[in-house]
């Protein structure tokens, strides 16, 4: 980027981009294009990369790469997992391992995560394949204080001759030949089925990142020797899926569910007297199935998205000592508020069934709300339409359907 293209960049990156470009502005020196481009690229990091927007200098490539990189959220939460299992206990962007450890990111991209994960290691390998990215990884790289060996290479083509490394990450790319997404694993670029017995040849721990429209479970039962699974929403968006491989296999892998800073850990299907939360042993208070009559003194519980994609249900309900509100509702009751529980709470104000004078009666005052339905009839949308109210406010009505069968709307307000 020369001097002016910089200055250009500098004095309007706060400004629509798509005014300027149709402003027709020719500034004397500057490349436009490429200055729309850097200004499209600072605003879109400026909430995804903030530490990166931070950054003078920082070249951003086109609209689809800036789409397809990991958030910053998302990326310092893959480089605590990297720091944890090398046994560095405060991840800090400065930390730099005194031992010879090396990390290899095969399918580099813009380098989000590589510039998060790798920062542990004292060798540290960036390969991709596309020329412009590796040009754009360089400069970036220099800029974010981190010292790296850029590869412009295939990943298969590197793979098959790259020295032992003690971490190798892979993010394949889920669009084919035409751009359409692809969720299955083998139908990645690269398939990293096929690749699985080099990639173990070659390293001691393998991470995965993968759609979070595939099947965990089916995922690991796919790859085999996965040792722990981490499923990453941000925002109760659910982002990522998260596969660690190591070398000595587990049979059943730790299932992180993250929400943010929230996290959520077991080993699935242990037991049903105990399971494992995290490293510790944890029992089961005693569950009691609430009557109909009194759920409307209860909590509404709502786990957050990583939980939901995990299906943990009965885990959960151990754990915390709560009950679904039916098997498949996926909503949970308990007799006091659980400050800690992995999702939202709200307080149950009143309950209602579908009968026309109940509801009316229990509706009353009330002219907008934020619906949703779980094992419900009605779609949210419909059952808005049907309660004649607006979106929003303060006010929370979850449709549902309690064990016996009955239709019931909660209408709730939460709580924090």
């Amino acid at each position: 980027m020369n001097e002016a293209t910089w200055k250009y960049v500098k004095a309007h990156r706060m400004e629509d981009v798509r005014r300027l470009a149709l402003s027709g502005s020719k500034a004397e020196g500057v490349d436009m294009l490429f200055a729309l481009q850097q200004i499209a690229g600072w605003q879109t990091a400026r909430k995804k990369l903030p530490s990166w927007a931070a950054v003078d200098g920082i070249v951003y490539p086109p609209h689809l790469n800036m789409e397809q990189c990991s958030s910053e959220q998302t990326a310092r939460y893959k480089g605590k997992v990297v720091a944890r299992d090398f046994d560095i206990s405060i991840y800090r962007d400065n930390d730099i391992s005194t031992k010879n450890e090396s990390f290899v990111d095969l399918t580099g991209g813009l380098g989000v995560d590589f510039s998060f994960m790798s920062r542990p290691f004292s060798k540290r390998t960036y390969v991709e394949r596309n020329p412009k990215l590796c040009e754009i990884a360089r400069h970036n790289f220099q800029l974010l204080g981190l010292e790296a060996e850029v590869i412009c290479d295939d990943a298969v083509s590197f793979l098959a001759k790259m020295p032992h490394s003690n971490v190798v990450f892979l993010d394949p790319a889920r669009r084919n030949e035409h751009g359409s997404r692809t969720y299955g694993i083998e139908d990645c670029t690269p398939n990293v089925l096929e690749l699985l017995p080099l990639l173990k040849e070659k390293a001691d721990t393998i991470i995965l990142k993968l759609s979070p429209m595939l099947d965990w479970r089916k995922a690991v039962s796919d790859l085999g020797g996965v040792s722990e699974v981490h499923i990453v929403s941000v925002d109760n968006e659910c982002k990522e899926l998260l596969l660690v491989i190591c070398q000595d296999l587990s049979t059943t892998p730790l299932l992180a569910c993250v929400n943010g800073d929230s996290s959520f850990q077991i080993v699935p299907n242990v037991g049903t007297d105990s399971f494992r939360l995290g490293n510790s042993q944890f029992l089961p208070r005693k569950l009691t199935v609430p009557a109909k009559e009194t759920i409307r003194e209860l909590t509404l519980l709502e786990p957050n998205a990583s939980i939901m994609k995990a299906g943990c249900f009965k885990e959960i309900a151990q754990m915390y000592g709560i009950q679904q509100l039916s098997a498949n509702s996926h909503l949970f009751v308990s007799d006091h508020d659980i400050e800690d529980f992995p999702g939202r709470r709200f307080t149950i104000e009143r309950m209602t069934s579908m009968n026309k004078q109940e509801l009316k009666t229990a509706m009353a005052g009330i002219d907008r709300a934020n619906v949703a339905v779980r094992n419900f009839p009605l779609t949210a949308e419909q059952l808005r339409k049907k309660l004649k109210i607006k979106d929003g406010g303060d006010v929370f009505i979850f449709g549902a359907t309690l064990q016996e069968g009955s239709h019931q709307l909660f209408i709730c307000r939460k709580i924090g």
